[in-house]
């Protein structure tokens, strides 16, 4: 219970921080912190969390994290679904909060950094252009995570590496699909905006899962090379 509680906790303030920036402070008039703002948002609660709780539950804040993870022979199958289930009512729950915010002033939540393609991409990218991003950039995420946790790796600074690739991972893909390789993050905003955000979230779901699996036997596959 300790452990879902923290991933709990983790991808609360992970869709809180990150999502909250870009629906509140990303366009605020004549302060508004822009693409790199909400990056390094996004970036900061990994990091954050990392630190703080990661020794409790290993700080996956993503399903497809875990799933790659196990994919890795990192984790054990029993951890699967009560992280993933865990994941996804954290994030929920931070976009309920988000919600309640962002509809304070009397103003609609809009897209609510909901993740899309094509009418709904930031710039209007095709479908196959989101699922190339979202495979690529999950795949990437994942062989950095294991990399960085890996018992050959430097102690200490895996949360930076990661935080710091979540951030560069949003540089590169928030004008593509807003940026998901998470599937809780993506979940939690499409309930709260409906509609075509809904029609649109197996994309969001199915292909980070998917670039996280290769990740995990990629690594694996490079890991026995070494060995």
């Amino acid at each position: 219970m300790r452990q879902n509680l923290a991933e709990f906790l983790g991808t609360f303030w992970l869709v809180l921080g990150g999502c909250g920036s870009a629906v509140l402070a990303a366009a605020f008039p004549d302060v508004g912190i822009g693409l790199v703002g909400v990056s390094l948002a996004f970036g900061l609660t990994v990091l954050t969390i990392a630190y703080s709780l990661g020794h409790i539950s290993g700080a996956h804040l993503n399903p497809a994290v875990t799933i790659g993870l196990w994919m890795g022979g990192r984790i054990g199958t029993k951890t699967l679904l009560p992280y993933i289930v865990s994941q996804v009512l954290g994030a929920i729950a931070a976009a309920a909060v988000l919600y309640f915010i962002a509809t304070g002033n009397g103003n609609t939540v809009g897209d609510f950094a909901a993740n899309g393609y094509g009418e709904h991409s930031p710039g209007r990218y095709s479908m196959a252009a989101a699922i190339v991003t979202e495979l690529v950039m999950t795949f990437m995420f994942l062989i950095v995570i294991l990399g960085a946790t890996d018992d050959n790796a430097p102690r200490g600074f895996a949360g930076l590496a990661i935080g710091l690739a979540l951030t560069l991972i949003h540089l590169i893909s928030i004008p593509v699909t807003n940026t998901s390789v998470n599937p809780a993050r993506s979940i939690s905003q499409a309930i709260f905006v409906g509609g075509w955000a809904l029609e649109q979230l197996w994309l969001f779901i199915v292909v980070p899962i998917a670039g996280a699996a290769l990740a995990g036997l990629a690594y694996k596959y490079l890991k026995s090379e070494q060995a």
